[in-house]
């Protein structure tokens, strides 16, 4: 194989944010840490790579969800952190499924992880690039494409004397395991010799033995003051079959023994995980020490280095919760749009850069205990998509307003005005927004009061109000219905005070209200989202989780909208003015109609305390 003829891409941007784990590759780069390392083209054991190049990346990193249900607002972080180093520093990141846990993975789940991925505008590392092999490659792999290797190196270890089969139960195990305080027991079969436990692994594998009834244990320090090196169990039988390899397998690896082999065998320079994970490096490190020790893997090994997770107020991020939501009807499914899942903020309206930009904010460190309210996503929302929304007139609680002089203004009833205003307020290039001005237009029901409140400045009785880019009305009275609610406003309007002519300034008024004539206005359905759990923490110190639910989470209201947004698409997202930011559901929504959309968030926090 020959080393690639172009040099692998710069170093970081110098502007990059900084954090501990940018510290270590720094160090480890200055130092020619991983320098030495070969690639082999494809994940494989130390002989691969070693008959292979130069790795052209400088570091790779990896992002290895398990498939056992949709991603959501923590994995964003763990996301955005992989895969910008491997973007920043010249390298890769492998998008890597952790399916080695058979009875709880699907194919809807792998699916949706790598949509999600790529949504959140990761693609590119999986585009191909001729000129660097091993870079532009698809890196995209599964931990159940290696059970081969995994069952190999299980069987060094067992003939290394570094793993035997367990025949206990699990109540002995884990009677036998001890606590802080006391040292853990061996169990009678750790010093059986090599060669009988080798051959009752095998039979493991060969499914001679019934589910749970032994399992594979790594041999390491039943006094360790570090639970997780008591003599950990490593290979368990398991009949299910598998979404990748079907019935091949009677027998998976456990997480904790399987992860660091995915890393090495990948060449992962950084492995990238949540604070939880911290008390297993020492495992991960005396694993792979005894793999290099035995030749089936090489050095440098990978390293572990754990972060603060990201915990957000107001939502839960436990898969059991999320799916047990689902299974008893409080929300639509796993892309419901006041869930937490990355699908769901997709289809309730946040946008890749918003969720980047919040996760790039809240930091990376080794707290484990922090907290980020919720309103700093809405913030980043409103900072990316402010600048790039277009802006329309809707009217949520529509309620008939009638000019009575429309005739004496224009000479017919069947006159319709043409307005315009800006699709953008700071973006000519995006042109106008045109619509018409008739004697009868929808207005919100807020905008009236028989006896208005101090400082209401919209219409009441007597009062002048701008409507927006059109004239100046005066507010005669409202018409009731046979519950004392307003059912039309009568108005007269003032000739010549169209917005953008000379006279528009003759007349002053404090209020402007927006409005949709009814000449041209489409119906529509808004559906108004608000946070799914009343407290902040809504599972903390196991509490009821379903006692925290809002029950005000949804409310879908009948709008009419300007004719602009007849032909939104699907995900297109604009600013109703006044109301926030919207986008056409990714569902439901049709260019023509029916028209639906959600609101992702208002134009200001209404959750500030």
């Amino acid at each position: 194989m020959n080393a690639p003829k172009k040099a692998p891409p710069a170093a970081p941007d110098t502007a990059a944010p900084g954090h501990f784990i940018r510290q270590v590759i720094e160090q480890d780069l200055q130092a020619g840490t991983y320098a030495s390392r070969r690639w082999g083209g494809a994940p494989g054991d130390g002989a691969s790579h070693q008959a292979g190049w130069p790795d052209p990346a400088r570091i790779r990193t990896r992002f290895p969800p398990e498939p056992n249900g949709y991603l959501h607002i923590g994995h964003a972080k763990s996301i955005w952190l992989n895969f910008s180093l491997a973007r920043d520093y010249g390298g890769v990141c492998h998008l890597r499924f952790d399916d080695t846990n058979p009875e709880k993975e699907e194919q809807e789940y792998v699916d949706s992880i790598r949509e999600s991925v790529r949504w959140l505008g990761w693609d590119h590392h999986f585009a191909d690039d001729p000129a660097h092999p091993g870079i532009g490659q698809p890196h995209e792999y599964f931990a159940s494409d290696y059970f081969d290797f995994m069952y190999r190196a299980a069987q060094y270890l067992i003939e290394a004397g570094h793993a035997y089969v367990d025949e206990q139960t699990p109540e002995q195990m884990r009677a036998a395991r001890g606590d802080f305080a006391t040292p853990g027991a061996a169990s009678p079969f750790r010093a059986r010799a090599p060669a009988e436990n080798l051959r009752r692994f095998r039979e493991m594998a060969a499914g001679r033995h019934p589910d749970g009834a032994m399992v594979l244990r790594a041999r390491i320090d039943m006094a360790s003051p570090n639970m997780n090196l008591r003599d950990p169990a490593i290979y368990r039988i398991r009949r299910a079959s598998h979404h990748n390899t079907g019935d091949t397998w009677c027998i998976y690896p456990m997480y904790t023994y399987a992860h660091p082999i995915e890393d090495a065998l990948e060449q992962i320079t950084h492995s990238i995980c949540t604070l939880e994970f911290e008390d297993q490096r020492p495992f991960y490190d005396w694993l792979l020490a005894r793999l290099i020790e035995g030749g089936l893997l090489t050095a440098p090994p990978p390293r572990q280095y754990e972060f603060g997770r990201m915990n957000v107020g107001h939502v839960i991020t436990s898969k059991r919760k999320l799916r047990l939501l689902v299974e008893q009807g409080h929300v639509q499914g796993w892309d419901d749009p006041r869930r937490p899942t990355l699908a769901g903020l997709r289809r309730r309206g946040y946008t890749p850069a918003s969720l980047r930009l919040f996760c790039e904010r809240s930091g990376v460190t080794k707290s484990g205990d922090a907290w980020t309210d919720y309103a700093a996503l809405d913030a980043a929302l409103r900072e990316t998509l402010d600048p790039a929304a277009p802006r329309a007139m809707a009217v949520l609680e529509p309620l008939k307003l009638v000019i009575e002089n429309w005739a004496e203004v224009f000479g017919s009833n069947a006159h319709l005005q043409p307005c315009a205003a800006p699709a953008h307020p700071h973006r000519p290039g995006l042109g106008e927004r045109r619509f018409l001005l008739g004697p009868e237009i929808w207005i919100e029901r807020s905008d009236y009061a028989d006896t208005p409140p101090k400082g209401f400045f919209r219409l009441f009785p007597g009062n002048l109000v701008r409507l927006k880019y059109g004239y100046v009305i005066e507010c005669l009275s409202a018409t009731k219905d046979e519950a004392g609610r307003p059912s039309a406003v009568r108005a007269r309007l003032l000739p010549d005070t169209q917005s953008g002519t000379p006279g528009a300034d003759r007349v002053k008024t404090k209020g402007v209200i927006t409005w949709v004539s009814a000449a041209d206005g489409l119906p529509a359905q808004v559906r108004l989202y608000e946070r799914l759990f009343t407290q902040e923490q809504p599972d903390a110190g196991g509490k009821d989780f379903l006692a925290a639910l809002n029950p005000h989470s949804l409310q879908t209201v009948p709008a009419i909208v300007e004719p602009s947004l007849s032909s939104a698409q699907p995900e297109d997202r604009c600013q109703f003015e006044r109301h926030g930011f919207f986008v056409a559901d990714r569902h439901d929504h049709r260019p023509g109609g029916p028209l639906v959309f959600n609101r992702i968030t208002g134009l200001k926090d209404s959750w500030a305390k």
